[in-house]
């Protein structure tokens, strides 16, 4: 009896040798970078993540109507804050959610986007994908009416 012992087994098992030799072509070599992106280092990979981070905001202004929507509200309300009369801390947490609505929409895109490119057929996976992003998205909106109620209530309660 040739048995390994389990300790080999068991390190045997999660490697990639069960991939086929199509699928080995398809998988990245470690020695190479990804992409031309990650072989770039220093202040150019920081001007290149920053013009990628404008494109993204671009994208998303002409695709994506929720994203414009948002924007709508968050910008007046960010000019609203500046204005209020409270604390600086107050103003900040009040802009900070505002801002979060906007990240959290901009992340929900992205997997609505990745979802589409894998597969555009109905599947309920994708569709928990899609799901859980927008409740994600309302949730960060409730807390953003909640914390502005909490702040501002005390400045126009009268009675």
């Amino acid at each position: 009896m040739n048995q390994k012992p389990h300790s080999a087994r068991s390190s045997e098992s999660r490697t990639r040798k069960t991939a086929s030799p199509a699928q080995q072509d398809s998988l990245p070599n470690p020695e190479q970078p990804i992409s031309q992106f990650k072989s770039t280092r220093g202040l150019r990979r920081i001007f290149s993540a920053f013009f990628y981070s404008i494109d993204g905001f671009k994208s998303a202004w002409k695709n994506e109507n929720a994203f414009r929507q948002e924007l709508v509200v968050v910008i007046p309300g960010i000019i609203v804050a500046f204005f209020l009369p409270v604390s600086p801390t107050q103003k900040l947490l009040l802009i900070a959610v505002l801002v979060w609505i906007i990240i959290i929409e901009l992340i929900n895109s992205a997997i609505e986007a990745v979802v589409d490119r894998v597969s555009l057929e109905r599947n309920p996976l994708s569709k928990n994908a899609k799901d859980f992003g927008s409740a994600a998205v309302l949730l960060t909106c409730l807390l953003a009416v909640a914390t502005w109620g909490v702040i501002l209530y005390p400045l126009f309660h009268f009675w």
